[in-house]
C-alpha cells in the first residue's frame, strides 16, 4: 500500500516535469523567432548608418588636417616674425649691444637651418635668399666690428710702461744733465734670480674687451672667415709690436752696418740688445700670447697660428742683430759681450719654448736656439783665439822703465773677467768639451793663457840691451801675474802650487837682478886687487902698504858707478810698493855693509891728502837715501831729492 502510494506521486512528477519541458521549448521557440527577428533588423540598420560613418571619419580627418596646417602655419608665422626681429638687430648693428647682436645671427643660423629642411614651402627659397643676405651683412658687420675694436685698443707700449714692469735693478737711469733722458743700465751679466718674480706683465689690451674680442673672432671662425681672421689679427698687432721695439731702441741692423761700427759705439748697441731681448720676450711676446690665448680661446691651432705671424716680425729684428754679432769678425774684447748674449739667450730659452708653444711657432723656436748655439761656438772660437793671441802678440809698445807691461795687465784683466762668467764657460766647455770635468777645463785652459803671457813676455824681454832691465822687467811682470792671481777667484782653479812656483820665479829674477846691475860695483867697494907700494897685495885688516893712488882711483870708479846706476834705475819702475822696498833693501844689504867695511879701512888714507871731497863723495847714510829713490820711474831731467 505504501509502495503504490510512493509509485503514484513519481508519475504526478514526472507529468508535471514534462508539462513544464513543453512549456521550455515554447519559450526558446519564441525566443530564437524573436532574435531572428532582430539580426534581420539590425543588419538593415547597419546597412542605412553606413553613409553617415563615411562622412563622420571624413569629417574628423578634415579637421586633423585643419589642425596640421594651422600649426604648420603658426611655426612658419613665427620664423617670420624671428627673422623680422633679427633683420632689426642687424641693421642697427653689434656696436651698441653686442650680446643681443650674436644672437640676432644665432636666431638667422636657425631660421636657415629651418627653411633648408623644409623646402617644401613655396616661398622657402626666397626666404633663404633673404636670410642668408641678412646673415653674410651680419657677419661683414661683425668682422668690422672685430676690426675696429682691435685697432682703436692696439697702441705701440710707450719704453716707460715697460720699463714700470721690470725689476728695479734692470730699470734704467735718468742721466745727470736734468734732459730726463733714460739709458738702459751697463751691462747683460746679471743672474739674480731674485728679481724673477718681480716682472709684471703690460697691459697690452683692457681686460674688459678681451671677452668682446674672443666672442667676435668664435663668429668669424664659425662663419669659416678664419683667414680673415688671421688677416685682421696679424696686420694690427704685429705693426704694434714692431712699433713698441722701435720706441724702445731697437734697430734692424745687418752684418754689414755691424762691421763698420766702431768698438764702443757696437758695445753700447749689444749691452742695450741684451735688455731689450728681456723686456721682448719676458713682457711683450708674453704679454702677446696671453692676448692671443684670451682671444682665440678653444682655438689653440689658430692661436698659435695668430701668435707666430704676430711675432716672426718682431723676432726675426731681434735675432739678426745677434746673428749679425755672432758672425762677425772675432777678437778678444767680444768675447764678454759674447758671453753676454749667450746668457741672455739661455735665460730666456725656457720661457721661449713655453711662449712660442705650438707647431706654427717651431721655425721661431728653432731660429733661437740657433742663434744660442752660434754664440756658444764664437765664443769658444773667440776664446781659443784669446790664448793663441797672448802667445804671438807682436805689439811693439815699448815699456822703457820695466814696469808691467800692458800686454801683462791687458791679459790678468781678461782673465779675471773670465772668472765672472765661471758658470757660463762651463756650460760652454759641456757643450764643447771632450767630456772631461768643466772646473779642470777651465783651469787648464787659464793656466794655457798665463803661460802664453809668460812665453810672450819673455820674448820682450829680450829687447832690453841691459841684462839687469831685462830681469827687472820679468820680475815686475810675473810678481803681478802671481798677485793678481792670490786676490782672484783664479788662485783656487790655478792653485797654491802655481802661486808658490811663479812666486820662487819672482825672486830668481830679483836676485839675477841684483847680481848683474850691482857685482861691478861691489867689487869696487872690496880690497881685492889693491896693492901695496911693493907690489904685494893688501891682506887682513892691513892697509899700511895700500897706494893712495890706487886707491883714489877706486873710490872714483865707485862714485862714477854708482851715479850712473842711480841716474838709470831711478828711471826705472817697481810699481808694486811691497816689492819696490823690498829689492831696496836687498841691495842695501848687500852695498851698505860693503861700502862701509871699505869707507872704514881705506877712507883714513885718502882724507888724509889733499881734496878728501873730490874722492869721498858718499856717506854709507847717503848711499842709504839714494838707494830709496830707485825705481821711482823718474824721468831724467827730474832733480835728485
Amino acid at each position: 500500500m505504501a509502495v503504490d502510494s510512493r509509485v503514484d506521486l513519481l508519475s504526478e512528477r514526472a507529468v508535471l516535469m514534462r508539462a513544464s519541458l513543453q512549456k521550455s521549448q515554447t519559450i526558446t521557440d519564441n525566443v530564437v523567432s524573436i532574435l531572428g527577428s532582430f539580426d534581420s533588423r539590425l543588419s538593415a540598420l547597419e546597412t542605412a548608418m553606413r553613409p553617415t560613418q563615411i562622412r563622420t571619419h571624413a569629417i574628423r580627418k578634415a579637421h586633423e588636417n585643419i589642425d596640421k596646417t594651422l600649426k604648420a602655419a603658426e611655426v612658419i608665422l613665427s620664423q617670420f616674425d624671428l627673422l623680422r626681429q633679427a633683420e632689426t638687430k642687424v641693421l642697427k648693428g653689434p656696436h651698441e649691444d653686442l650680446e643681443s647682436y650674436l644672437e640676432a645671427i644665432a636666431q638667422l643660423r636657425k631660421i636657415i637651418r629651418y627653411f633648408s629642411s623644409n623646402k617644401s614651402f613655396k616661398s622657402s627659397d626666397g626666404v633663404l635668399n633673404h636670410a642668408n643676405s641678412l646673415l653674410a651683412k651680419a657677419q661683414s658687420k661683425l668682422e668690422e666690428e672685430f676690426k675696429q675694436l682691435l685697432v682703436s685698443y692696439s697702441k705701440a707700449v710707450e719704453p716707460d710702461r715697460l720699463f714700470e714692469c721690470l725689476p728695479n735693478s734692470l730699470r734704467p737711469s735718468l742721466d745727470g744733465d736734468g734732459g730726463g733722458k733714460s739709458s738702459m743700465p751697463h751691462g747683460g751679466h746679471h743672474n739674480d734670480d731674485s728679481d724673477t718674480a718681480a716682472y709684471t706683465l703690460p697691459v697690452l689690451i683692457p681686460s674688459r674687451v678681451l671677452p668682446l674680442l674672443h666672442d667676435l673672432a668664435q663668429q668669424m671662425v664659425q662663419a669659416g672667415h678664419q683667414q680673415l681672421l688671421l688677416q685682421i689679427y696679424r696686420e694690427t698687432r704685429s705693426f704694434v709690436l714692431e712699433e713698441s721695439l722701435k720706441k724702445l731702441g731697437v734697430e734692424k741692423l745687418s752684418k754689414e752696418d755691424v762691421q763698420r761700427m766702431q768698438w764702443e759705439v757696437l758695445e753700447a748697441k749689444i749691452g742695450n740688445w741684451i735688455h731689450f731681448m728681456r723686456i721682448a720676450v719676458k713682457l711683450l711676446f708674453a704679454g702677446e700670447r696671453q692676448v692671443c690665448d684670451q682671444i682665440f680661446r678653444g682655438f689653440d691651432s689658430l692661436s698659435d697660428q695668430c701668435f707666430a705671424e704676430v711675432t716672426v716680425s718682431s723676432v726675426s729684428m731681434l735675432l739678426s742683430f745677434g746673428d749679425a754679432i755672432a758672425r762677425s769678425k772675432r777678437s778678444p774684447e767680444k768675447l764678454f759681450v759674447l758671453l753676454d748674449m749667450y746668457e741672455i739667450m739661455r735665460e730666456l730659452h725656457t720661457e721661449i719654448e713655453t711662449i712660442f708653444k705650438g707647431k706654427a711657432c717651431l721655425e721661431i723656436r728653432d731660429s733661437a736656439m740657433g742663434l744660442t748655439k752660434r754664440l756658444a761656438q764664437t765664443s769658444q772660437e773667440t776664446f781659443g783665439d784669446f790664448e793663441e793671441a797672448v802667445e804671438k802678440d807682436a805689439t811693439k809698445t815699448a815699456v822703457l822703465d820695466g814696469t808691467v807691461h800692458p800686454l801683462t795687465s791687458y791679459v790678468i784683466n781678461y782673465v779675471k773677467f773670465l772668472f765672472d762668467y765661471q758658470a757660463t764657460l762651463k756650460q760652454l766647455f759641456l757643450e764643447f768639451g771632450n767630456g772631461d770635468d768643466s772646473n779642470s777645463q777651465l783651469a787648464s785652459v787659464t793656466m794655457r793663457i798665463m803661460q802664453a803671457l809668460q812665453n810672450n813676455l819673455d820674448g820682450k824681454s829680450k829687447q832690453y840691451r841691459d841684462p839687469a832691465l831685462t830681469h827687472l822687467f820679468l820680475m815686475n811682470n810675473i810678481h803681478y801675474m802671481v798677485r793678481s792671481v792670490r786676490r782672484s777667484e783664479a788662485k783656487d782653479l790655478l792653485g797654491d802650487d802655481w802661486v808658490q812656483r811663479h812666486r820662487r820665479i819672482v825672486q830668481q829674477h830679483a836676485n839675477q837682478y841684483k847680481r848683474v846691475a850691482w857685482t861691478k860695483i861691489l867689487q869696487s867697494s872690496s880690497a881685492q886687487g889693491l896693492t901695496s907700494s911693493g907690489g904685494g897685495s893688501v891682506e887682513g885688516g892691513n892697509s899700511s902698504g895700500v897706494s893712495r893712488g890706487l886707491l883714489k882711483e877706486r873710490f872714483k870708479m865707485f862714485n862714477m858707478q854708482f851715479d850712473e846706476l842711480h841716474q838709470r834705475q831711478s828711471q826705472w819702475t817697481v810699481p808694486d810698493t811691497e816689492l819696490r822696498e823690498s829689492l831696496r833693501l836687498a841691495v842695501a844689504e848687500v852695498l851698505l855693509p860693503a861700502y862701509r867695511s871699505f869707507l872704514k879701512r881705506f877712507g883714513p888714507l885718502v882724507e888724509s891728502g889733499k881734496n878728501p871731497n873730490k874722492y869721498i863723495k858718499y856717506t854709507a847714510e847717503d848711499l842709504e837715501r839714494l838707494l830709496g829713490e830707485l825705481f821711482e820711474g823718474k824721468s831724467m831731467n827730474e832733480p835728485r831729492r
